[in-house]
């Protein structure tokens, strides 16, 4: 048997063989990280997952014949797509922000993991990544995580959002970690949202910019009459970091370079192809401006005990 993300699927009553349209089916993971999947229902009774659950009776209906399984056993799907009674691999945790939340408030609280799962109505599983990956997971799911946690959808989702990053606790014994190059470029990634620190007529001014990162420059859009624009012809400053506000963690990486704009038709081509996002702040924006990195540095705050 094989599983896909967006298969189509009924859920039958492994005893009587009503289908069900209630709960959610889970256990079904990708080797290679694929998050779990919610489930929609149509009113045939058919499915596309997008989150499996436990004691689901599957049957594939494009592909025929009925699956059953051991709910004590989730079943796993390989790199090639084939579906097993194996237990998923065991993988290093990185949680994203809204998992970290419910992470620190359900040991806040004293809670375990079975515990908080049964009064959220979902299974351990699903709650166990949640915390352990970065996910999306559900409005129906949050609202019942944040019953459970006694707290709120929009404290899990990072209710402070509209107030500056840093204002929780800072860690107990912190220690200032310097980030070497191979570090620094991981956590700039292929994209995002940095700041460059330009002079202009009026004085210095820092911005924030969506940026792509192509053959190891920092390249990003804006407007010839913007403020961004004046970082064409000289040297600047560009910065990106993170603030967990969770763990009390973060980070900052600091590239520092020339600037010039791109103007090769095949180099411009090649920047909106390569683009993962239009500009946030919408607007004609179609130059392309290039730093080429001659100072790459970063640090990053952890426990000291870490």
């Amino acid at each position: 048997m094989r599983a896909h993300p967006g298969d189509r699927l009924v859920i039958e009553s492994p005893t009587t063989g009503a289908t069900r349209r209630d709960g959610e089916i889970v256990g079904l993971h990708h080797a290679d990280g694929t998050p779990p999947y919610d489930v929609h229902w149509s009113d045939t009774d058919e499915v596309t997952l997008v989150f499996p659950g436990p004691d689901a009776h599957i049957r594939h209906v494009e592909h025929g014949p009925v699956s059953t399984h051991d709910s004590s056993l989730p079943p796993t799907v390989d790199e090639a797509g084939a579906l097993s009674g194996a237990p998923r691999l065991a993988r290093e945790p990185n949680p994203g922000d809204i998992g970290r939340r419910v992470a620190v408030e359900r040991k806040r609280q004293g809670l375990t993991r079975a515990e908080t799962a049964r009064r959220a109505r979902m299974a351990p599983d699903y709650l166990a990544y949640l915390e352990e990956h970065p996910a999306d997971p559900s409005l129906a799911s949050l609202i019942r995580v944040a019953a459970a946690l006694g707290t709120s959808v929009a404290a899990l989702r990072g209710g402070g959002i509209d107030q500056p990053p840093g204002r929780g606790q800072a860690l107990l014994h912190p220690q200032l970690l310097d980030l070497g190059p191979d570090e620094c470029r991981a956590r700039l990634s292929t994209h995002g949202v940095g700041r460059v620190a330009v002079s202009t007529p009026d004085g210095p001014a820092v911005v924030p910019v969506n940026y792509e990162v192509i053959d190891d420059a920092i390249a990003f859009r804006t407007a010839p009459d913007s403020v961004p624009a004046a970082a064409v012809g000289t040297d600047v400053a560009f910065e990106v970091d993170h603030v967990d506000e969770a763990m009390s963690q973060g980070w900052s990486v600091l590239v520092v370079g020339p600037a010039r704009v791109v103007t090769e038709a095949d180099a411009v081509r090649r920047l909106a192809e390569c683009a993962h996002t239009k500009p946030w702040p919408g607007g004609e924006r179609e130059m392309w401006v290039s730093i080429e990195p001659t100072r790459l540095t970063g640090r990053r705050i952890i426990p000291a005990d870490q």
